[in-house]
């Protein structure tokens, strides 16, 4: 499942490159970007203590190896003109792929490069006989929802996963409308 292959992807004057993680210099730079895009945005929304745990536990470099080695994820870099913006994970399923991670740096929100992945994630989808397209969504992040929403997903269910050291993550699950029904 898991590619060496780069897409180079287009929408109106916004091009992007999306490319798998698969050196250990590119699961550095997940990490580092990880730590810089938590740090900035989720502290207001978490707090930074939660951010600091789940940034070891879940966004470090040994971490991002384990989960691309041992658990089945896929991770990208996602650049422009050699500038990286911003990375994803997603872990296929048996009918489904689910988005684990989608995150841009602060300066590259709003620009459109989440809706170019989330349409290379729905080929990718419909290529690979896949169903559905599914994620988790912190309640408290509005913005995401509501950009996600626009996407094309909607909430269909609530999860309350225990992470350890009395941190929760308290999501929506949400599910890509436009792929209902394919399978």
């Amino acid at each position: 499942m898991h590619s060496n292959v780069s897409w180079e992807l287009r929408s109106g004057k916004m091009e992007i490159r999306i490319s798998p993680v698969t050196l250990p210099s590119e699961i550095r730079e997940v990490a580092r970007l990880g730590s810089e895009i938590w740090n900035e945005y989720y502290v207001s929304i978490i707090g930074q203590e939660q951010v600091d745990y789940m940034l070891d536990k879940f966004q470090s470099a040994k971490s991002v190896q384990t989960q691309i080695r041992e658990e089945g994820y896929e991770y990208f870099l996602i650049t422009r003109a050699g500038e990286t913006l911003g990375y994803a994970a997603i872990l296929e399923k048996s009918h489904e792929i689910f988005l684990s991670k989608l995150y841009l740096l602060s300066s590259e929100r709003g620009k459109g490069i989440g809706k170019i992945f989330i349409g290379f994630l729905v080929a990718k989808a419909f290529a690979d006989g896949f169903g559905y397209i599914t994620l988790t969504v912190n309640k408290n992040n509005s913005g995401t929802i509501e950009a996600y929403q626009k996407m094309g997903f909607d909430i269909y269910g609530e999860v309350v996963n225990d992470i350890g050291e009395g941190f929760v993550m308290d999501d929506y699950l949400m599910l890509s409308a436009m792929m209902r029904g394919s399978n």
